[in-house]
Formats: structure tokens, C-alpha cells, sequence
């Protein structure tokens, strides 16, 4: 297939080329074949070179996509709402991961601190140097704001993860008439190419946990499993239940349950790149270069949640989310008659809520412990789908 894609720089092209390099050589050293897991691993994450751990900007009308705070300050100030009812319940103190420009954190502690409530610490967990500098220009007036690598063993109040989930790296496995098989990366004629090993037997397991009716899918169904994301929810589980005062993770990205992520006809999964605000299937292309995304399997996410000592809070669309929390509301803060502010909010708002955008294909997924959703929440509540 030959992509119509816009043109790298040639600085950006020499990246790539070192990345693959890279790439190349760490399938060399592991007996010439990695997982594509790893290969998503390292064109995301590799030191300097990876898509969010280089320099390239990501966000916005300079980068690859865009996401709902980018679009509108109202998506921070209505999810703020929420922040602050599950914040009296545990602690005054926010942790956000994959925060991007530092939009979201932005728009929420200007709202809280409208709102007159105190944010004792605001933690954003971030891997690439440059969103980290982006972020620390955006929020230098915020003295509370510290950044971390990784997650804390333990914490108290409200975490934060917009667009997270889908870029965590996925494993490929796809059905053969001798059962299900692993499709990662080798080399052939010096290019990078695919090819099918067996599955180790965990492998084996996720597929049996998180696939239903894996057997009788038809051969040739090609999908992806998410184990690396499971475990990160484990991880999340554990550092909110060691935390003193108990707290809650809300969670939104784009994805499905599990009953609807593994029907017959999605028989190439769900794979997705974005490279200049253009969309494309080949994960290949430019690595380094483009965001590599996978949808989420909320009912792999709940169910590690909960296996983690976590409670269902809320599982819903973001449309239902951010309409129960106010949005409407923080809406009409600008009057309709001021045509020229209200008009482009009121745009926004669309794109966020309407199922034709981001409303439906988006979900909300709210877990914790020792705190509870206002009960306008459970109206909109799909819980029972998951």
C-alpha cells in the first residue's frame, strides 16, 4: 500500500533512520525476531529518537492530533467539577499521566482555583522531555505542580489519564488454522517485515482472558491484546489502595467493551497511526515519526481494576460524562447573545458530545476506593455492558 503522506524534514527522516537502525539492531540481538509490542515500545518510547521521547511536537495544528483539551478549555473546567467532589472525599492532591502540552492541568487548576479549591499537589507522571518542557512553561504559575517518571507506590486523591491507555504498547496475535499465533517484526532483505511465531504460554493466557469466544473466531482474524495495560492498571490499583485516604482514577480514551472490541467483522483490529493530522494503518511507516494507538478493551481495564482491590465507579460515554458533570453549564458561563465567544465554544462542545465526534467512540472509566461518583452519574451508568 502507498501511503499520500506529507513529507518529513530532513532532520526528521535522519531520526527515523536512526531509529530503525536501532530497531534492527535490538531484533538482531534477540535471535532475529521481536514482538510488536516491543517494536511499538521502542518506536513510542526509545531515549531520544521514540515518538514521545524525542523532540517533534505531538499536539495541535503543528503535530499529529489533536485531543479534547486542545480543543476546548471547557473539557478541563467540567471534568474539574468532578475533580473537586471526589478530592473532599481523600485528598487535595491530583496526579495526571501522558499530559501532553499540560492543557488538561492547566484548565484544571485555574478552574479549581476559581472554585476556591485548594490543590495541595499536582503530580504529572511524563516520559518525553519535550512535553515535559512544554508543560513546565504552560504551568509555571502554579507552584504546586511536580513532575515524575514513573508512578509512586502510593497515593491519595484524583488521578488523571486522558488518551493514555490507547498508547501503550499492544501484542498482535492472529488466529491460523493451527490455532493463535504471534505476528511481530523480523528482517528480510535488510527491511523491516512481519512474521507469525508461536505464543508463549502467558500470551496464550491473555488471549484466553480477554477474547471471548477466541476459538471460534475465524482463521486469518488478526487483533491485538493488551497486557502491558492490564498490568499498568495492577499497578494503579496497588498505589491507590496504598494510599491513606483512599482516591479514584478517571480514565477516558476511545475503545470499546470486550463483547464489542472482538466481533468477526473488526478482523484487523483496531491498529491506527497518526502522522500529520492524517490517519493510516501502517504502523511501519516513519518510525519515530508518527503516534502508534491501539483502541481500549475497557473490560480488560475494569476487570484488572477491580482483580486489583478497586471498585467500579462509573463506566460510560464521554458525552454521558461530561453532560452529568456540568458541561452545559460551564457552557452558559458565556451568554448566546456574545455570538462571537459563544459560537466556538458551542462548536467544541459539539465535537466533545456528539456521537458523529468524539462523544460515543470515547468512554469514561472511573475506579477507586473509599470515595464515590455523585449519584447524577449512575443514570448514564454502562457498567452492566462491560
Amino acid at each position: 500500500m502507498q501511503l499520500q503522506l506529507p513529507e518529513p524534514s530532513a532532520d526528521a527522516l535522519r531520526a527515523s533512520l536512526a531509529l530503525q537502525d536501532l530497531i534492527v539492531a535490538d531484533i538482531r540481538r534477540h535471535g532475529g525476531w521481536i514482538s510488536f509490542a516491543r517494536y511499538m515500545e521502542l518506536a513510542l518510547y526509545a531515549p531520544d529518537l521514540g515518538y514521545y521521547s524525542g523532540g517533534s511536537a505531538k499536539l495541535g495544528k503543528d503535530g499529529d492530533f489533536t485531543t479534547a483539551p486542545e480543543i476546548t478549555p471547557l473539557f478541563g473546567k467540567t471534568l474539574a467539577q468532578v475533580v473537586a467532589g471526589l478530592m473532599r472525599q481523600s485528598q487535595p492532591q491530583l496526579l495526571e499521566f501522558g499530559a501532553g502540552s499540560g492543557r488538561l492541568a492547566f484548565d484544571i487548576l485555574t478552574e479549581l482555583k476559581a472554585m476556591g479549591v485548594t490543590v495541595a499537589s499536582y503530580t504529572i507522571v511524563e516520559l518525553s522531555g519535550e512535553l515535559r518542557a512544554r508543560q513546565e512553561q504552560l504551568l509555571q504559575e502554579f507552584p504546586q505542580v511536580r513532575w515524575l517518571t514513573q508512578l509512586p507506590p502510593a497515593f491519595s486523591g484524583v488521578v488523571v489519564g486522558n488518551e493514555v491507555l490507547d498508547a501503550m504498547p499492544v501484542h498482535l496475535v492472529v488466529k491460523t488454522a493451527d490455532g493463535w499465533r504471534e505476528r511481530g517484526l523480523a528482517i528480510e532483505e535488510d527491511k523491516l517485515a512481519y512474521r507469525e511465531e508461536a505464543c508463549d504460554a502467558s500470551l496464550l493466557q491473555q488471549i484466553h482472558d480477554q477474547i471471548p469466544e477466541a476459538e471460534d473466531l475465524p482463521v486469518g482474524y488478526l487483533t491485538e491484546v493488551h497486557p502491558l495495560a492490564v498490568a499498568f492498571m495492577a499497578s494503579l490499583a496497588s498505589m491507590l489502595r496504598s494510599g491513606q485516604q483512599g482516591g479514584a482514577a478517571i480514565l477516558i480514551d476511545y475503545g470499546f467493551p470486550q463483547h464489542e472490541y472482538y466481533l468477526p467483522q473488526r478482523d484487523q483490529g483496531t491498529l491506527m497511526c497518526h502522522y500529520r493530522h492524517h490517519s493510516h494503518p501502517d504502523p511501519l511507516y516513519l518510525p519515530g515519526l508518527q503516534d502508534i494507538t491501539a483502541h481500549v478493551d475497557f473490560t480488560a481495564m475494569a476487570t484488572a481494576a477491580v482483580n486489583g482491590g478497586l471498585e467500579m465507579l462509573g463506566y460510560t460515554s464521554q458525552a454521558a460524562f461530561l453532560l452529568d458533570a456540568g458541561l452545559g453549564e460551564v457552557l452558559l458561563r458565556t451568554s448566546p447573545d456574545e455570538q462571537s465567544r459563544y459560537l466556538p465554544q458551542a462548536n467544541a462542545v459539539q465535537r466533545l458530545t456528539s456521537p458523529a465526534e468524539m462523544g460515543e467512540l470515547f468512554k469514561v472509566l472511573v475506579i477507586g476506593c473509599g470515595v464515590e461518583l455523585p449519584e447524577k452519574f449512575i443514570r448514564s451508568d454502562r457498567s452492566h455492558r462491560l
